[in-house]
């Protein structure tokens, strides 16, 4: 069995290899994105392994096929970046890992937090010019405000049990089933515009499907309490990138955690140090001391990349033996 693995990075390497260990698959790993030109290299390649910020759509599907694809194996929980239909029509099985440590991003989620709340970068950076003053770090206690959780998968159950350690009161809002542990802590279920207007903290865990696409937007931005913080590190185009610009320059946005962003794909995962950022939007993000932007590593831990990359190439055994698993498809 051989398998490709594009925009993948030492890291990708060391976990891959050694979970390969109980499956002795051929893994060529493959540091170029994948696109309709990159394809190519997939020739004679029975799996495909992409990266979130792959292209995988019908044009890069059909080139797939042909080079004697059948399995896309997703080492990335969302699969928004897929053309699912594409993949059905092909007769290509797509599979994902649906959960490796909701606690990882649940965990990245919080800390984004604390560093927005009582300015902490800006204070280690002070004190290492050797100022010792406290104007501008005022933060304020998490105890008894209340945090908005939009969708409750794992990651936000996760994210709104830690909250709720904290003392704050829980909003929540999924049209799925409401969590039970969520509820047995005191969570409240609610209409999005409710969560929005009454939370001091906003953060987004749901997934992005044409339905969520841009839910956080200028008039939602404008239901939310002044000055509330908002955390996205879910998909990007979950929020309008647009319209953060103005809820910050105005203060009803009072910070701002993102660790995915909605252009990421090209300049993300890479270092471009060296040149100038030449996204307009993210630059003038970058200016603002009230917001934190990491660069997709929520998902960034030891325990999560050996679960990744495990539960992918298991997928890749069930598949092999007949009985798939994980698997998307346009039918949801």
């Amino acid at each position: 069995m051989r398998m490709i693995l594009f925009s993948s990075r030492q890291y990708d390497s060391d976990t891959f290899t050694e979970a390969n260990a109980a499956h002795a698959y051929e893994l060529r790993f493959q540091e170029s994105h994948l696109d309709l030109e990159t394809a190519v290299l997939a020739q004679g390649y029975d799996v495909v392994c992409p990266f979130v910020n792959d292209t995988v759509d019908a044009a890069v599907l059909e080139r797939l096929h042909a080079g004697g694809t059948r399995l896309i194996a997703l080492r990335s929980a969302g699969f928004n970046h897929v053309d699912l239909a594409a993949a059905e029509g092909l007769g290509m099985t797509v599979a994902r890992v649906p959960a490796y440590s909701p606690h990882a991003v649940a965990e990245h989620a919080v800390g984004l937090i604390l560093a927005l709340n009582r300015r902490l970068p800006r204070a280690v950076a002070r004190t290492r010019e050797g100022d010792f003053s406290l104007h501008g770090l005022l933060g304020f206690d998490l105890h008894g405000k209340t945090v908005g959780v939009i969708g409750t998968g794992m990651i936000g159950r996760v994210f709104g049990r830690i909250m709720a350690g904290f003392g704050m009161q829980v909003l929540a809002y999924d049209p799925g089933t409401p969590a039970d542990d969520l509820l047995a802590l005191g969570a409240r279920y609610v209409p999005l515009d409710t969560l929005l207007a009454e939370s001091d903290v906003v953060s987004l865990h749901c997934p992005l499907v044409p339905a969520t696409y841009h839910m956080i937007d200028s008039r939602a931005l404008a239901r939310m309490k002044r000055g509330a913080m908002l955390i996205n590190t879910g998909r990007g185009g979950l929020v309008e990138s647009n319209a953060l610009i103005g809820a910050l320059k105005d203060g009803q946005l009072g910070h701002l955690g993102l660790d995915v962003y909605e252009e990421e794909g090209g300049l993300f995962f890479e270092d471009h140090s060296n040149l100038p950022l030449q996204d307009d939007v993210l630059a003038r993000l970058l200016m603002f001391p009230n917001v934190i932007v990491t660069a997709h590593q929520a998902f960034f831990t030891r325990e999560a990349m050996s679960e990744i990359a495990q539960t992918t190439l298991g997928n890749v055994a069930a598949w092999r033996a007949g009985t798939p698993r994980n698997v998307v498809s346009p039918a949801g």
